[in-house]
C-alpha cells in the first residue's frame, strides 16, 4: 500500500510540474527574406504568373488539376507536419489522372492548400520550424507567430500588426479572415481561445504607393498575384464588399534583428 501511496504521489507530482519555456527565436540574416522573396515569386512564375485584383474572379484554368503540376503541390504538402490525407487521397487522384480516369479532375482540390504553400515557402527559404511552425491550417501558424511575439517581442522575427498601423513591405504576412463574422484586429484572435478559423495569408512581395502585391497559393485554382489598393503612403485601403478581411499585417524581421540590423525597413 505504502508503495502504490508513494507511486501516485510522484505521478501526480509529476503532472504539476509546468512544460517547460519555449526557446527564444534565433535571428536570421538577411539572405532568408531574400530567399523567401525569390521562392514566392518563383513558383508563381511557374504557375503562370496570374495576376489579379481583389473582388476579380477569372475563370479558373484549374491549374491544381493538371497531371503536369502534381509535384508542385506534393511539395508544398511535404512541408507541413500533418497532410490531413492530402498526400495519400491525391496520389490516387493522380493515378487516376494519369489513366484517364475522370476522377483525375478533382487532383488537389480537397483539401484546400493556401496554407501549405506559406509553409512550404518558409521552409525552403530556410526558416525553422521554432520560428515558423508551418500547418495546413492558417490560424496555427498565427496563433504561434501571436503567442512568440508577446513572449519575445525583442527577438520574434515575426510581429502582429494591425493594418491600420503598418504599410506592408516585401516579406511581410497579410493575413484575412473568412468567416461570416471576421475579426479585424489580431489582437481579437486571443478571444478564440485557439478555434478554427478560415483565414487567408499572402507573402508581400512588392509594395510602393498605391499598391501592395502579395502572392498566395490555392487562389484560382493556382499560385496567384493579386495587386491591393493602398494610399499613397502604402498603407492598404478598406476591402471590397464581399472580400476577406484584413486582420493582420506579420511584420518580417528576418534579417532585422542584431546582428543583422538594416537601417531602412
Amino acid at each position: 500500500m505504502r508503495a502504490a501511496a508513494l507511486a501516485l504521489f510522484l505521478l501526480l507530482g509529476a503532472c504539476a510540474v509546468p512544460p517547460p519555456s519555449p526557446e527564444p527565436p534565433l535571428p536570421y540574416p538577411p539572405a532568408a527574406r531574400e530567399r523567401m522573396l525569390r521562392i514566392a515569386l518563383a513558383e508563381w512564375t511557374e504557375w503562370g504568373g496570374l495576376v489579379v485584383s481583389p473582388g476579380q474572379r477569372p475563370a479558373s484554368a484549374r491549374a491544381e488539376s493538371d497531371p503536369a503540376n502534381f509535384p508542385r503541390v506534393l511539395a508544398y504538402w511535404r512541408a507541413v507536419p500533418q497532410d490531413e490525407g492530402a498526400v495519400a487521397a491525391n496520389r490516387r487522384l493522380y493515378a487516376a489522372a494519369l489513366a484517364g480516369d475522370p476522377r483525375g479532375a478533382a487532383l488537389w482540390q480537397e483539401p484546400f492548400w493556401s496554407a501549405a504553400f506559406v509553409s512550404y515557402v518558409m521552409q525552403a527559404a530556410g526558416v525553422d520550424r521554432r520560428e515558423f511552425p508551418g500547418d495546413a491550417a492558417h490560424s496555427v501558424y498565427v496563433d504561434a507567430l501571436i503567442a512568440d511575439a508577446a513572449r519575445f517581442p525583442a527577438t520574434a522575427p515575426f510581429l502582429p500588426r494591425s493594418p491600420a498601423e503598418l504599410p506592408p513591405r516585401p516579406g511581410d504576412l497579410l493575413c484575412a479572415d473568412r468567416s461570416r463574422t471576421p475579426i479585424r484586429d489580431w489582437r481579437q484572435r486571443a478571444a478564440d481561445a485557439g478555434r478554427f478559423r478560415p483565414m487567408h495569408c499572402d507573402i508581400v512581395v512588392e509594395a510602393g504607393p498605391g499598391f501592395v502585391d502579395a502572392i498566395g497559393g490555392n487562389l484560382l485554382d493556382a499560385v496567384t498575384r493579386t495587386r491591393f489598393p493602398a494610399d499613397a503612403s502604402g498603407y492598404l485601403l478598406p476591402e471590397p464588399p464581399g472580400a476577406p478581411t484584413w486582420f493582420a499585417v506579420f511584420e518580417n524581421r528576418l534579417g532585422r534583428l542584431p546582428p543583422w540590423i538594416e537601417t531602412i525597413r
